[in-house]
């Protein structure tokens, strides 16, 4: 598994302890040295990390891509050529989970940011089934303070030879 974004680690740490082989990611070295030092020693063997920016970042392949609201924080010029690095990692079968930020997200007029309408994020997932799609359009907290929050939790599963098989409609 890939965690793109890692941030204070606690979902490195639940996919560890689950059992995956965890390739942890960030651009800030601080985040990096929190994961290394909060993940028990008997979990460190299944524990990789990389610090990196999005826009250099270098993916392996991996059945999980996590990207737990860290693909926002990509900016705009970078998203496209990231999205793709993503697609290229994902093995066929193995999944995307992760958020994008919708158009009406309060931050939106933060050019350093990505933010997408409903359209330009399906359409991301070409190739993908869409397994779950959570739209969240509220008011609530953020960090700073009160926020209007807008984006899409996704699940996806990238498309493999025989899923045409098991798309079909059952025969009775």
């Amino acid at each position: 598994a890939i965690d793109l974004g890692c941030g204070e680690g606690t979902d490195t740490r639940a996919l560890l302890q689950r059992g995956w082989q965890v390739l942890a990611i960030d651009r800030e070295p601080e985040a990096i040295t929190r994961v290394q030092t909060m993940t028990p020693p008997a979990l460190q063997p299944q524990l990789q990390t990389a610090i990196a920016a999005f826009e250099a970042v270098t993916l392996p392949t991996a059945d999980l891509l996590y990207a737990g609201y860290s693909l926002p924080f990509c900016p705009p010029p970078h998203f496209a050529p990231l999205w793709q690095k993503i697609v290229r990692a994902i093995n066929p079968g193995g999944r995307f989970v992760g958020q994008i930020f919708g158009d009406r997200d309060e931050w939106r007029t933060n050019q350093q940011m990505t933010f997408l309408t409903e359209a330009a994020t399906r359409a991301l997932f070409t190739g993908f089934v869409l397994e779950y799609v959570y739209e969240i359009d509220e008011d609530g907290e953020a960090f700073s303070g009160p926020k209007h929050w807008h984006y899409f939790d996704i699940i996806a599963r990238k498309e493999q030879p025989d899923d045409a098989h098991t798309s079909l409609p059952p025969l009775v």
